[in-house]
């Protein structure tokens, strides 16, 4: 399983650690992903994601995970959250 957020496709990062003699060491810089339970309330049922704590706060932010995934972008999401967001649409269109 790769360390990817499934809401905003983040992925770990190369870095390096620079001690006081200035020796560089390599490191990753890992994104803090959580395993959380997110509602879509226009679908009525829950779906289980591991995301990154960032995401978690724009989630919340925008208003619910229905709103996420109508303005996130397609590339970014995971394939269960591709099939949600395509769901949703459908579901918006009869209502608009």
């Amino acid at each position: 399983m790769t360390r990817r957020c499934e809401l905003t496709g983040k992925l770990p990062l190369a870095g390096q650690n620079k001690s006081h003699s200035e020796m560089k060491t390599k490191r990753t810089f890992r994104p803090n992903l959580c395993n959380v339970t997110l509602m879509s309330e226009k679908l009525g049922r829950k779906i289980r994601v591991r995301v990154c704590a960032q995401a978690l706060k724009t989630v919340e932010h925008r208003g619910g995970l229905d709103a996420f995934l109508m303005k996130a972008k397609r590339e970014e999401l995971s394939l269960p959250l591709q099939q949600m967001k395509s769901e949703l649409t459908k579901a918006a269109a009869p209502a608009a």
